[in-house]
């Protein structure tokens, strides 16, 4: 399961993504939209995404750590706006061995904020918002 979604993630339906009867370690990472910005309460953020390339970079990704861990790997990222609470991005592994789950994890968490042409705008308490500078591969739109 590799998807850019504008609907509320559901974190259960990602990890039964990767079950596999032969794996015995299961992560998940679930990032979840904070209140505490950098200077001002935030309300909301806001994602957009170039999907063509945002899609195939998520399945390259995964496609790495599955070859690399022996691990069976799915990441869904929200696009549009998402709420405090409300996850922005699950990434499950499963894996034959714990080390292995936890890694391909990570690694798949760690590779998206670097590469994955996805922007995030903060939406504040006090009505302003703001494009997150440091997005990769492309300036916020």
């Amino acid at each position: 399961m590799i998807a850019l979604t504008p609907h509320p993630i559901d974190p259960e339906a990602v990890r039964h993504a990767v079950e596999d009867p032969e794996h015995g370690g299961l992560t998940v990472f679930v990032g979840l939209t904070r209140r505490d910005g950098a200077d001002r309460p935030v309300v909301a953020l806001e994602y957009d995404a170039y999907e063509p390339l945002a899609v195939a970079e998520l399945k390259r990704i995964a496609h790495d750590a599955e070859e690399r861990y022996g691990a069976r790997v799915a990441i869904v990222h929200r696009v549009g706006r998402v709420n405090v609470g409300e996850p922005s991005v699950v990434v499950a592994a499963s894996a034959p061995h714990r080390a292995e789950a936890f890694a391909a994890c990570r690694d798949g968490i760690d590779r998206l904020k670097e590469s994955v042409p996805v922007w995030k705008c903060a939406h504040f308490a006090d009505g302003g918002r703001e494009w997150d500078p440091g997005a990769p591969q492309a300036a916020a739109p």
